[in-house]
């Protein structure tokens, strides 16, 4: 079991320290949720069913580790308002692309409600097509698509009404 746990860290490690630095923009911590990522799949590969790609799997749990470690880092008072405002609401993916809006939008990606937040999550950070998406659900990736475009008009309506706040 360790041969195979060294082999998915080295088919994997590399994609998913990318897809986690999307996420957060910072090596230490992407390193950190890296490992912390590899640990929880091997103590946890019971639970793996098959239903995705390992990949798929891997980054669904690096997704949840590093929103836990937002949730922690919001506990502590980290107030929305110290966050810069994004510059445009036209196109959300490029406004993660900067990392000032990036913890913004994530922040109110944990007041969407399932599956929008998991299916924006699939579609922008572990950069997933529809029809694999929909495959994570059990749905066909036509659902997936709409689903993401309602999660995205959902952000983008979030992201307004704070700044009219």
């Amino acid at each position: 079991m360790d041969r195979e746990f060294h082999e998915i860290y080295e088919k994997y490690s590399s994609d998913l320290y990318a897809f986690i630095m999307r996420m957060c923009r910072d090596e230490q911590l992407a390193r950190d949720i890296l490992q912390d990522t590899m640990l929880k799949a091997m103590t946890s590969a019971d639970s793996f069913r098959g239903g995705c790609s390992v990949r798929t799997w891997l980054c669904t749990i690096a997704k949840n580790l590093y929103f836990d470690y937002l949730k922690k880092a919001e506990n502590r008072n980290c107030p929305l308002d110290s966050v810069p405002e994004p510059a445009a609401h036209g196109c959300i993916e490029a406004d993660i692309a900067d990392k000032d809006t990036a913890m913004r939008i994530h922040l109110l990606l944990h007041r969407l409600d399932e599956p929008y937040r998991e299916v924006f999550t699939l579609r922008v950070f572990a950069e997933l097509s529809f029809p694999d998406i929909g495959a994570v659900f059990g749905r066909s990736g036509n659902w997936a698509g709409v689903t993401y475009y309602r999660a995205k008009k959902k952000l983008i309506e979030l992201l307004e009404k704070e700044e009219m706040l």
